[in-house]
C-alpha cells in the first residue's frame, strides 16, 4: 500500500513540545487549541503568533495544521470568536477549524476564513442520515462518535456524500458518555465539558447496594493492529490520537506506533511493525487500553470499576521521614527517574491528587523527594505513577525541531475589528408549555389542555398507541442521539407518524431534520430543534432558521445572565427546560457491576440512576432541575414556550429533598 492511498495521521498537541513531537514522529497533520474556545481548556494551548510559525514549519514539511475551535459559545463570545477567527485566518492560515458549535459555520465565513471546516464529535454525527444535512452546510469533514462499530462506519461510508471526509479516533482516552451529550460536570458545578472544563465525575468511586467502584471510569482506546481494517474505507480520511493534555513522550511513542503500523501494510516488515508497535504502545504511559465497541461481535467492557483506570506507570508508593520535626513525603522508584519527568499522585477524585516534575535525577530505588503543598498532603502508602518522560534521545529529537521552528515565520497579531451579521431578531408569541413523557400514563391516551402540550418521546410503542384522533395534538420528541442501525427505524416512524397526522416535532440533534424528506415538509410540519441541540448564541439559531426550523431550544446550561440576553437577539421564537429530569448524560455503553433502575450514590451522596431508553442508557440526578421561579423573569425577557421533563422516579428512589437551579446563580466556565 502506498502513502498516498493511506489515511492521515492526527497527532494531538496541547503545548510546542507535543507539537513538535507529532512532527516529528511522521505525523501528517497535528490538531491544536487556542487560548480561548478551545474543547481542551485544561491544555496550555496557543496564541495566534505561535500557530502562524507551527503553521510555517508544517508547510515547510508538508505537513498540515488544524485549529480545535470546538466549543460551545455563549451570546457574548459570539464576536470575540469572530475576531479571533479573523485574526487566525490573517496570520497563521490553519489549514482547518474543528468546531462544535453549528453558528461558527457561518461566523468562519463572514470573519473571511478560507480552510476547511470540521465538525468535531462533540457535535454528535451519529447518523448516516445527518451527512447530507451537514454537506449542506459546506463542512467538509465530520469527526465519528468513538462508539461506531467497523460495520457501523462503513455503514456511514457507503451513504455518505462523495466529497466527504470522515476523521475517526483510533488512540486515547473514551468517555462513559457520548461526545455532546454529556452535562454531568456541568450539572454539579458549572464547568461544562461542551466548553472544555469537565472535571470528570464519571472518575469517581460509586456505590449500590454494597458495591463501589469506578463503573464510569474508561479504559483508553486503542485501535493498535486493528487500524489496517480502516485503510480500506474511501471516507475513511483521517485517523485521530487523543491528548492534547498529555506530553511529548506520549505523543511521540503513539504517533511512531501507528506510523510504522500503516507505513508496513502489506509489505514484509508487517509482522515486526506490529510487535514494534506493541512495545511502544507499552512505553507510552496511558491508561489500560481496550478496543471498546469498535469489533461488533464483542461485547467489551470499558470500565474496570474494581481497579483504577489512571494513566502513567507506577513508579512508587509514599513514605515519609522526619527532618526537622517535618514529615517528608518521599519514593523510592522502581525505575530511575530524568529531570523534568512528571509524576502523578494518587487518582484523578483522591484530594491529595496532583502532579509534580521531578527536578533532579534518581536513581532506581533512590530517594525521590516530593515537594507537595499542604493542602496536597497524602497518605503513606498513596501509588505516585510516571505521566511523562524527559528522555536524553527525545529532547535531543525536540530541540532539532525546537532550531527548525526558530526560522520560521514570525507575525504580530494586532486585533482586528468584526461585527457578526444576523437576522433581525423576533418577538414570539407566547406558546402552550410542552409536558414531555417516555410513555403515556397507564397507556392511555391524554388531552392536551390550551396551556399545556403534551409532548412523548418517539418510539415504536408511543407513535402505535395513539389513534389518529389524537396524533396531530402531540409533540413528537426525536432522541438526542441516533445510530446507523437505527437509520431506517426512524425514518418509518417518522413518516408512519405524519401519516397519521403528526405535524408538530422536535428534533435533538440539528441534523435530524433530514429525516423529514421534501413530502413530508410539504405537509406544513412544525420543527422545533430540541434542547439537546445546545443552543446558546443567536448565529447557531440563525443557522437552524435557515435549515428550515419555525423555533428552537436554548442549552439548559446557561446562566441567569445569558438566558435573559438571548431572545433579544435571536430571529426565532425561543423555549427552555424549565422544570423535570435532566440527564447528566447519555451513553451506548453497557453498565458494568450497577444496575438500571436502582440508586447509585456518589462519594458526596449524591444519588443517581440509569434506565435504558432504546439503545441509550440515560443516567439521571437524584434532584430534579426547577426553575420555575424564574418564569415571570424568563417570559418578560422573551421566552415563548417551556418544557417540563417528566419521569417516572425507580423504586426505592431516596424522598425528593432538594432542586437544583442548574448554572442559573452561576456562569458557565
Amino acid at each position: 500500500m502506498t502513502q498516498q492511498t493511506l489515511p492521515e495521521l492526527l497527532a494531538p498537541a496541547g503545548d510546542l513540545s507535543s507539537f513538535l513531537a507529532g512532527i516529528a514522529a511522521g505525523a501528517d497533520a497535528v490538531y491544536a487549541g487556542l487560548k480561548n474556545f478551545s474543547a481542551r481548556a485544561g491544555a496550555e494551548n496557543f496564541s495566534t503568533t505561535e500557530l502562524a510559525r507551527m503553521v510555517d514549519l508544517a508547510d515547510q514539511n508538508g505537513r498540515k495544521v488544524y485549529v480545535a475551535f470546538n466549543s460551545m459559545l455563549k451570546a457574548s463570545d459570539l464576536t470575540s470568536a469572530g475576531r479571533l477567527i479573523k485574526r487566525l485566518q490573517r496570520d497563521a492560515h490553519p489549514h482547518a477549524l474543528i468546531i462544535q458549535d453549528i453558528g461558527l459555520i457561518d461566523v468562519a465565513r463572514q470573519a473571511g476564513y478560507e480552510g476547511e471546516l470540521h465538525l468535531s464529535t462533540l457535535s454528535n454525527i451519529s447518523s448516516s442520515r445527518d451527512l447530507f444535512a451537514i454537506h449542506d452546510r459546506g463542512v467538509q469533514r465530520v469527526v465519528l462518535p468513538r462508539e461506531l462499530s467497523i460495520d457501523e462506519i462503513r455503514q456511514m461510508d457507503e451513504q455518505a456524500p462523495h466529497d466527504m471526509d470522515f476523521e475517526m479516533f483510533i488512540h486515547g482516552a473514551l468517555c462513559w458518555c457520548v461526545s455532546g451529550r454529556c452535562y454531568w460536570s456541568s450539572y454539579l458545578g458549572g464547568k461544562s465539558g461542551l466548553r472544555g472544563r469537565c472535571v470528570q465525575p464519571c472518575r469517581r468511586i460509586y456505590r449500590q447496594k454494597g458495591r463501589e467502584g469506578r463503573f464510569f471510569s474508561c479504559q483508553d482506546l486503542s485501535l493498535d493492529v486493528l487500524v489496517k481494517t480502516l485503510t480500506g474505507i474511501p471516507h475513511v480520511r483521517s485517523l485521530k490520537i487523543e491528548g492534547r493534555k498529555k506530553g511529548p513522550h506520549y505523543v511521540y511513542h503513539v504517533v511512531t506506533a501507528y506510523r510504522m503500523l500503516l507505513d508496513s501494510l502489506g509489505t514484509e516488515n508487517w509482522a515486526q511493525a506490529k510487535k514494534d508497535a506493541e512495545a511502544l504502545f507499552g512505553m507510552a504511559l496511558g491508561r489500560p487500553s481496550t478496543h471498546a465497541r469498535f469489533l461488533p461481535q464483542k461485547n467489551i467492557q470499558i470500565s474496570t470499576p474494581t481497579e483504577p483506570t489512571s494513566s502513567g506507570m507506577l513508579v512508587g508508593k509514599i513514605q515519609f521521614e522526619k527532618r526537622s520535626g517535618t514529615s517528608c513525603p518521599f519514593i523510592k522508584p522502581r525505575l530511575e527517574l530524568l529531570p523534568k519527568d512528571l509524576l502523578r499522585i494518587g487518582y484523578e477524585d483522591e484530594p491529595w491528587h496532583d502532579t509534580i516534575p521531578v527536578t533532579r535525577r534518581t536513581p532506581k530505588a533512590g530517594t525521590c523527594t516530593l515537594r507537595l503543598g499542604k493542602n496536597k498532603m497524602p497518605k503513606a502508602g498513596v501509588p505516585v505513577f510516571l505521566i511523562d518522560r524527559r528522555e536524553p534521545e527525545l529532547v535531543r529529537i525536540l530541540r532539532d525541531w525546537e532550531n527548525k521552528l526558530e526560522n520560521c515565520r514570525r507575525v504580530e497579531s494586532p486585533l482586528v475589528e468584526w461585527t457578526p451579521r444576523l437576522p433581525a431578531p423576533v418577538r414570539g408569541r407566547r406558546q402552550p408549555d410542552y409536558l414531555v413523557r417516555s410513555s403515556l400514563p397507564q397507556g392511555r391516551e391524554t388531552r392536551a389542555s390550551r396551556s399545556v402540550t403534551t409532548a412523548l418521546w418517539m418510539s415504536p410503542n408511543t407513535v402505535r398507541a395513539i389513534s389518529r384522533t389524537v396524533m396531530p395534538r402531540i409533540s413528537w420528541w426525536l432522541p438526542p442521539v441516533i445510530w446507523p442501525e437505527e437509520d431506517a427505524l426512524w425514518q418509518r416512524l417518522v413518516m408512519e407518524a405524519i401519516r397519521g397526522g403528526a405535524t408538530r416535532f422536535v428534533c435533538n440533534s440539528p441534523w435530524q431534520i433530514s429525516l423529514f424528506t421534501q413530502e413530508a415538509k410539504q405537509r406544513s410540519l412544525q420543527l422545533t430543534a430540541g434542547p439537546f441541540c445546545n443552543i446558546a448564541n443567536p448565529a447557531a439559531v440563525a443557522l437552524l432558521s435557515s435549515m428550515g426550523f419555525e423555533s428552537a431550544f436554548v442549552s439548559p446550561e446557561l446562566s441567569r445572565d445569558d438566558f435573559l440576553s438571548l431572545p433579544k437577539q435571536c430571529c426565532l421564537p425561543l423555549g427552555m427546560v424549565l422544570s423535570g429530569f435532566w440527564p447528566v448524560g447519555i451513553s451506548r455503553h453497557d453498565l458494568n457491576l450497577v444496575k438500571a433502575n436502582e440508586t447509585f450514590y456518589s462519594p458526596k451522596g449524591e444519588s443517581f440512576w440509569g434506565r435504558n431508553y432504546g439503545r441509550n442508557l440515560w443516567i439521571y440526578p437524584g434532584w430534579p432541575l426547577d426553575l420555575s421561579a424564574h418564569r415571570q423573569e424568563l417570559e418578560a425577557a422573551g421566552y415563548c414556550f417551556f418544557a417540563k421533563l417528566e419521569e417516572n422516579l425507580p423504586p426505592g428512589m431516596p424522598p425528593l429533598r432538594r432542586t437544583s437551579e442548574f448554572n442559573w446563580n452561576g456562569s458557565l466556565l
